[in-house]
């Protein structure tokens, strides 16, 4: 069974996200408050805010961790329309704050014209590079040339989508056969427009990212997506949260050669699910691709997984409090696999418009609507 551990969080705003660091003993939370929060998890499991402060002038709609062979960084993005990077710096031994530690701004991203709506860091075997996207439907790669000095990012590339971006995902694999790849969403509410998910891929030849697919059958509003961790596979697994979970298989087709452009894809769902019976905010894969979590409107955390013939399945349901869903629903209520990120969720989560955002767009708040205390799931036998 699992654990449910409440945190008194403290933010005066709704939280919007949850990141938790590559060890997973690190997390950082943010607000639209106008803060982050980082905390660490304690020897006995208990965890303790260690920083907080204002990291933007707007509401802070994602926060990242950079890979740890890079230091302690953080990114964040905000209404604001800027992304902004964060290093901690530990005292030093002549220092009054001697052994505490302090995060710093490195840099202030500001090309965007409109709200930057996610922040990811590459895999780390590009480097220390950053990729954001914007209401405006342009996608952002930076790269940090010298990684000693993260005052200094270039902007290498600037992708339209044409459509309002509200996610990203880079493809993790290192593989050589794999050319770099990212996804990103749409929640653009327009339904006649299909392709709400589009894959770029980087170009050796051209040195630039060009579209090679674009999933027609995706026509909701797109909150959340996710590549799984490759281990090996010849194909790609991708997570989709709209109204609706969806697991897309993409088995990249031989190119007749070297110079012929973006790769083809033959596109598989499958999976489908729509026992959230309401809109899907965040999905969020273990380290192993084995499990996906993903978390909705109707209060709850779901987890799926696949048998020996690659039928998905519900697996376990947790209700936003960390209480097992009980009824007559036939489904689950406990999960015996050990689950290596977590993803988290309130009851009536989502319901409505986020204080600070205008228009049209909710908040991809996920996992956290009405919540200011985030509620942590684990597997006793994880840590």
């Amino acid at each position: 069974m699992f654990v449910a551990r409440s945190i008194a969080a403290d933010h005066k705003d709704l939280i919007h996200d949850v990141s938790y660091d590559f060890h997973g003993r690190r997390m950082a939370t943010c607000s639209s408050d106008q803060s982050v929060k980082v905390w660490d998890k304690s020897e006995n499991g208990e965890w303790h805010c260690t920083a907080s402060w204002k990291t933007h002038s707007g509401s802070v709609w994602r926060v990242t961790w950079a890979h740890p062979e890079f230091g302690q960084v953080l990114a964040s993005c905000s209404f604001d329309r800027t992304a902004a990077v964060w290093e901690e710096i530990v005292g030093e031994s002549n220092d009054k704050q001697r052994g505490l530690s302090h995060w710093i701004k490195r840099t202030t991203l500001v090309d965007s014209r409109t709200s930057v709506t996610d922040v990811k860091f590459a895999p780390k075997h590009m480097g220390l590079m950053l990729t954001t996207c914007s209401a405006d439907g342009v996608v952002r790669i930076y790269e940090a040339p010298d990684v000693m000095n993260l005052s200094q990012w270039s902007l290498q590339h600037e992708i339209s989508c044409k459509l309002s971006c509200s996610c990203i995902s880079w493809n993790p694999s290192s593989s050589r056969a794999h050319p770099p790849m990212f996804a990103v969403g749409s929640d653009d509410s327009n339904v006649t427009y299909g392709g709400k998910v589009q894959i770029y891929e980087y170009n050796e030849n051209t040195r630039k990212y060009a579209k090679a697919e674009t999933l027609m059958t995706v026509t909701d509003a797109v909150h959340d997506i996710a590549f799984a961790p490759n281990l090996g596979r010849s194909f790609h697994v991708l997570a989709i949260a709209t109204k609706d979970v969806r697991i897309f298989k993409l088995g990249p087709m031989r190119k007749e050669s070297a110079s012929a452009g973006p790769t083809k894809f033959e596109v598989q769902i499958v999976a489908q699910f729509d026992n959230h019976n309401s809109q899907v905010w965040r999905v969020s894969w273990n380290i192993t691709s084995t499990l996906l979590a993903s978390s909705g409107d109707d209060g709850c955390v779901r987890l799926w997984k696949a048998n020996y013939m690659d039928n998905w399945k519900c697996t376990g349901i947790l209700k936003g409090d960390g209480s097992p869903l009980t009824g007559s629903s036939g489904q689950p209520t406990a999960m015996s696999t050990v689950v290596g990120s977590s993803v988290q969720t309130s009851q009536n989560a989502l319901n409505g418009m986020s204080a600070g955002r205008i228009g049209k767009r909710a908040p991809f708040a996920p996992p956290l609507r009405q919540l200011t205390s985030p509620k942590i799931y684990q597997h006793p036998s994880y840590y």
